[in-house]
């Protein structure tokens, strides 16, 4: 109960902090204007810049544009049915590589819950499950008059609360019935009666919708180098073993469709379980350069860890099963670019030409937005009818819906408050735990295994070593008493620039400061700022508009995951192409560091951060020797609290890198800094709290045993206090 009242509390927490801020924000916004845009390197002054803003988006699609042309170059090159098979081999097996693979199939334990008679069919009420204890709910459509055994279509549904519940999805679900064919629809994971995060009281989910549900958890399993499409691909494969094990059903001719999310879950399942005879997508298929260039991509399961970069595009769904039947429908003005669909399908058609089936791929597009029409759903009927040998009308047919209840397979409508099982926290964290065991021991051979982790840390994080500086370009000085803030921009990592503030003080004591704040520079130059007190104490203080940041962002793109005002898409983009926001911004702190380092009046460098940008400055500083001590203020303790924790603070999302635990962990490079200055100051747990303090100290322990075995106790200093930088202020002065 006491738990359940936590995540009550910390979303309750997230809209009540939403809805102020909504309220509030108009009013800041016109102070921020008038007291902050003197502060300004770009804003209004500097038309070539005036998109910077959207220089994060920017730059990492044009790194994945770069790997989407590789690939098609890669691609232009097979010419033959053996290379294409090749191919298929190698694509598969990437495709798996990018998921994470499960070991050996599990028993089913298949139950039926109850029966449902209609006019001209039943439904079973199913449970399932895909893994041990991990449930799954579906039900299972049965034709009266079928010839046995029949052809059988496992119906992957798209985002909804109620899932097939939906007359959206009974319609086509129920005209397949109508037409013979033995149909199965599941509950993808966080839909239907499997919300991952359900509120007993309010009997709805915790955290938000179906999408929500989906992406929340994502970031997790992408801790682990996984995807957390795996979950609902094995559903639904798992789905098909137990659609074949029954007598109605003819284990050769088995069919796989769904629409929007299910047409990702489609495109997944058949790419990768060769029973899959015929595939309609629908609503999904396109191109990734469509897609980045128009709505970004989308929701955590439809993004595979490093999907891009190991040169997989949506046309590879289809061409690890050519040259089996496969239907693309689209339609014009879905938000899936029917440009991406169109272009993808008459690549796939040279390719099932050469495979001597030209006719095995198809498109069908209608006028209309994301959805479907009478005539795509026609259409696939159609298509079913012939490659499943079930020849029939294809023409619609008006269905008898059935109800909620009627469907409900649970006693209490979801699996969390009737059976409970598995969920996919529960499940990933027990993966986790393998991975941060083998930290542990690990971390027995200090000093050898830092080397490791800083090689894998930079690898992971796609971290590029900064080659070329620039010379920065002066834009303004702002006179203060007793110092001055100066106004520069320079070149970042890749097309875009970092607008930053210097604070140089009239007397210099040769030591330098870079400051992150999660709000950019701004919240380090305002009257009586902590950064104010430094640079009267003689420090030159550097605060950056990182990209993404102040003056470099958020930007226009948000995506259809933007959770408590973090863009999760964002992060998503980053995932794809084998690179991390945090490692980009690390670079471009590496970049400031060197600029500060060449100022005839100073020797060392040191690097404060709050928050969220804690990571930014501690990967910095583990890549870079430069940086004399770094101080972390109120910085989460370490990426295994984000995956021990049911609950994290979605404000640390865009700062993790994907697959890090599989080699390190962020006291692991804190570890690295040994004999370095290190400042621990109100160190949190992934809630941005001090409620797993056990955690904590276990963290902290590895960075305290780092620091004893280089003989450098003293170096570290490790405080409670929250804010407070006096501290800080008076180690570092001396």
């Amino acid at each position: 109960m006491q738990f359940l009242n936590m995540k009550k509390s910390f979303f309750s927490l997230f809209k009540k902090s939403f809805i102020a801020t909504l309220v509030l924000l108009p009013m800041v916004n016109n102070v921020n204007a008038q007291n902050n845009k003197d502060f300004n390197v770009i804003t209004n002054h500097w038309l070539q810049y005036s998109d910077a803003p959207n220089s994060l988006y920017h730059y990492l699609t044009g790194e994945a544009y770069q790997m989407l042309d590789e690939r098609s170059e890669n691609l232009e090159q097979i010419h033959t049915v053996d290379g294409w098979r090749k191919y298929q081999a190698n694509i598969r097996q990437t495709l798996w590589n990018s998921i994470g693979p499960f070991g050996k199939k599990t028993n089913l334990n298949a139950k039926t819950t109850s029966v449902i008679r209609k006019n001209g069919y039943r439904i079973e009420n199913v449970i399932y499950e895909s893994l041990p204890g991990f449930y799954v709910t579906a039900s299972l459509f049965i034709p009266d008059n079928i010839v046995k055994p029949a052809p059988a279509i496992l119906f992957c549904t798209g985002h909804s609360g109620i899932a097939y519940r939906r007359e959206l999805y009974q319609l086509p679900l129920l005209n397949l019935v109508k037409k013979g064919f033995v149909v199965l629809a599941f509950d993808p994971l966080g839909q239907g009666e499997r919300l991952q995060y359900f509120d007993a009281a309010k009997g709805e989910s915790t955290i938000g919708s179906s999408t929500v549900e989906h992406s929340y958890p994502s970031v997790q399993v992408s801790l682990l180098g996984k995807s957390i499409a795996r979950y609902f691909i094995w559903d639904g494969i798992r789905g098909i073993d137990y659609l074949v094990s029954r007598k109605e059903v003819d284990p050769k001719r088995i069919g796989v469709h769904g629409l929007s999310g299910g047409g990702t879950q489609t495109a997944y399942i058949s790419a990768l379980d060769d029973r899959v005879v015929a595939s309609a997508p629908a609503g999904y298929i396109t191109s990734f350069r469509r897609l980045m260039e128009s709505i970004g991509v989308q929701d955590g399961e439809q993004n595979l860890y490093h999907e891009i970069s190991n040169g997989i595009d949506h046309a590879d769904f289809i061409i690890a099963r050519a040259p089996k039947p496969t239907l693309i429908m689209a339609t014009t003005e879905d938000f899936f670019s029917i440009q991406g669909a169109r272009e993808t399908y008459f690549k796939l058609k040279d390719i099932y030409t050469l495979f001597g089936k030209p006719g095995n791929i198809q498109i069908t597009e209608d006028s209309g937005g994301h959805g479907y029409t009478k005539k795509n759903r026609e259409a696939m009927y159609a298509f079913f009818q012939k490659y499943l040998q079930l020849p029939g009308s294809s023409a619609e047919e008006e269905v008898d819906f059935a109800s909620p209840k009627e469907l409900q397979k649970t006693s209490t409508g979801q699996l969390a408050s009737s059976l409970g099982g598995e969920t996919v926290f529960s499940l990933h964290k027990k993966e986790a735990e393998k991975y941060v065991h083998q930290l542990e021991i690990s971390r027995t051979h200090f000093p050898q295994y830092v080397t490791g982790v800083l090689s894998s840390a930079k690898k992971l994080s796609g971290y590029e070593e900064p080659k070329v500086i620039q010379n920065p370009v002066f834009t303004g000085r702002i006179q203060k008493e007793g110092y001055v803030i100066e106004k520069y921009f320079v070149k970042g990592e890749g097309d875009y620039i970092i607008p930053y503030l210097l604070m140089v003080p009239d007397k210099p004591n040769n030591k330098a400061l870079v400051c992150l704040y999660p709000s950019g520079k701004i919240a380090a130059v305002t009257e009586n700022s902590e950064m104010e007190q430094f640079v009267k104490n003689g420090f030159t203080v550097l605060a950056p508009d990182l990209i993404g940041v102040g003056e470099m962002g958020p930007g226009i793109f948000k995506g259809d995951s933007n959770i408590s005002l973090v863009s999760y898409n964002m992060w998503f983009t980053s995932l794809v192409i084998d690179k991390s926001i945090v490692g980009i911004r690390a670079s471009d702190v590496v970049r400031l560091t060197r600029i500060l380092k060449k100022r005839k009046n100073v020797k060392e460098v040191y690097g404060i951060a709050r928050k969220e940008m804690a990571p930014v400055l501690l990967y910095a500083a583990a890549f870079d020797k430069e940086m004399a001590g770094i101080a972390l203020v109120d910085a989460y303790s370490s990426y295994a609290s984000m995956v021990m924790n049911e609950f994290y603070c979605p404000c640390f999302v865009q700062n993790l890198v994907p697959g890090a635990l599989t080699a390190y962990d962020l006291p692991d490079l804190a570890a690295s800094l040994a004999p370095r200055k290190l400042i621990l100051q109100g160190t949190t747990d992934a809630n941005a709290k001090r409620t797993d303090q056990q955690s904590i100290n276990e963290d902290i322990e590895v960075i305290k045993s780092a620091y004893h075995l280089r003989n450098a106790d003293k170096q570290l200093i490790i405080s409670e206090d929250e804010g407070d930088l006096s501290g800080v202020l008076s180690e570092w002065s001396k």
